[in-house]
C-alpha cells in the first residue's frame, strides 16, 4: 500500500455520515405523541415516559461482521455481537436492560445457521439479564448475497430498558477532574471491522490468509477479529447501584469522538486519556494497513469498550467494585476544561478534535 489506509478510503466516510444524519432531526416532530410526558434528550438519543419510569430503546446491527462468520464458517457467536451492541447502548442512560428482538435478513433459511444465530443470541441474552420476545427472519435472495452462497446474511438486534426518574445519567454534570474508567474490551468488538477486513484478508485485497497465525495472537487471525463483544450491563449496574455515573460511553463507531457527544451536554468540558494497552490486532492492523495514530483513535475501540465518568472522589471505590465482578478496569483519562478530545499514547499528543 502506498499510502495509509483510512475508513473512507475503506469505504465509510465519516463526513459524510454525519451529514447524512442531519436528517434525523425530522424524526423530532414525533414526540409530541408521548402519551405520558415530555420525551427526555439525552448525548445518545433520547429515552421517553411511561407512568413513573423512563424507557429507553436502542437498535443495533453488527455490520460487516457478518462477512467474517462466513469467512470462517463460524455462526454461534455473531448474535452476542448483535444483542451486545444494543444492550451496550442502552446502559448509556443508567437503564436496566429487560427485552431484545432480532431481525435477520438472510439469503435462505438455512436450519443450521439459523440455530448458530440463536445460540449466539440467547447466549448474550442471558448474560445481559433479558429475555428475547421475538424476532424475524426474512428471506430476500435479491437483497442479501453475502461471500458464500446460501450464507448470506445480515443482523439486527432491538434492546428495550428501563429506567427510574431519579437514575438517569444526563451527561449534563460532567466537569473538569472527573475521571474516565475505562472497560476492556476483547478486542475489535463490531466497529472498524470494513477497514480491518481490507487491511487484514486476502479475501478484500489484505495481506494474510483467513486462518493465519500470528505472533502475540492468542488464535488464528479471523478468530482474533470474531472474537464477540463484550457485554457491559452488569459491570454498570453494579457501580450505579452504588455510586454516581455522570456519563457513560459505548465506544464503537467513531470511537474516541464518541465523547463529543458529552462535550455537547457538559458545555464546560473536553477529555484527555493517557492509558492504553490495545490488544495485538490493534498493533497488526496499525502497521499493516500504514494507519495513522489519529485514525485508529477515530475508529476502533483500542482495547476499551466502555467508559464510565465518575467524580475523582469516587475513583477507588469504583474501580474496587468493577474488580469483584470481575472484569478489568483502568483509569483511562479525566475531563478538562479545554473543550478538545486528546489522546497521549506512545509519547505523542494526539488532538482527535
Amino acid at each position: 500500500m502506498s499510502e495509509g489506509m483510512t475508513y473512507t478510503k475503506a469505504g465509510v466516510d465519516r463526513e459524510r455520515r454525519a451529514n447524512a444524519k442531519k436528517a434525523l432531526k425530522l424524526l423530532n416532530q414525533t414526540h409530541k405523541f408521548s402519551v405520558y410526558g415530555e420525551v427526555l434528550r439525552l448525548p445518545y438519543g433520547c429515552i421517553f415516559p411511561v407512568g413513573d419510569r423512563y424507557l429507553d430503546l436502542a437498535i443495533e446491527g453488527v455490520g460487516t461482521k457478518v462477512l467474517l462468520a462466513q469467512l470462517a464458517e463460524k455462526y454461534d457467536t455473531i448474535g452476542i455481537d448483535g444483542v451486545a451492541m444494543a444492550v451496550n447502548d442502552v446502559i448509556r442512560s443508567g437503564a436496566h436492560p429487560l427485552a431484545v428482538a432480532d431481525n435477520i435478513h438472510a439469503q435462505v433459511s438455512n436450519p443450521i445457521l439459523v440455530r448458530q444465530w440463536m445460540k449466539g443470541i440467547a447466549e448474550a441474552a442471558i448474560q445481559s439479564g433479558c429475555i428475547v420476545i421475538g424476532g424475524e427472519i426474512g428471506d430476500v435472495a435479491e437483497i442479501i448475497i453475502g461471500i458464500k452462497e446460501g450464507k448470506g446474511f445480515d443482523m439486527v438486534v432491538a434492546c428495550i430498558g428501563e429506567l427510574h426518574k431519579d437514575h438517569i445519567i444526563l451527561g449534563t454534570e460532567v466537569k473538569p477532574e472527573d475521571v474516565i474508567i475505562g472497560l476492556r474490551s476483547s478486542g475489535i468488538h463490531s466497529n472498524g471491522v470494513t477497514l480491518a477486513r481490507k487491511v487484514l484478508f486476502k479475501h478484500w485485497g489484505g495481506r494474510f490468509n483467513a486462518y493465519d497465525r500470528l505472533d502475540n495472537m492468542e488464535n488464528e487471525l479471523i478468530f482474533e477479529i470474531l472474537k464477540p463483544t463484550e457485554i457491559y450491563s452488569k459491570p454498570m449496574e453494579y457501580v450505579t447501584e452504588s455510586y454516581k455515573v455522570k456519563g457513560a460511553v459505548h465506544i464503537t463507531g467513531n470511537a474516541y469522538l464518541k465523547f463529543d457527544r458529552i462535550m455537547r451536554f457538559s458545555k464546560a468540558v473536553g477529555f484527555e486519556f493517557n492509558n492504553f494497552t490495545p490488544q495485538p490486532i490493534f498493533n497488526l492492523l496499525k502497521d499493516i494497513g500504514r494507519i495513522t495514530d489519529e485514525e485508529m483513535f477515530k475508529t476502533f475501540n483500542m482495547g476499551w469498550g466502555f467508559a464510565l465518568i465518575v467524580e475523582k472522589q469516587d475513583e477507588d471505590d469504583v474501580l474496587d467494585a468493577l474488580e469483584r465482578i470481575p472484569i478489568k478496569a483502568e483509569v483511562i483519562g479525566h475531563a478538562t476544561a479545554t473543550k478538545r478530545i486528546v489522546v497521549n499514547h506512545d509519547r505523542k499528543k494526539i488532538v482527535l478534535k
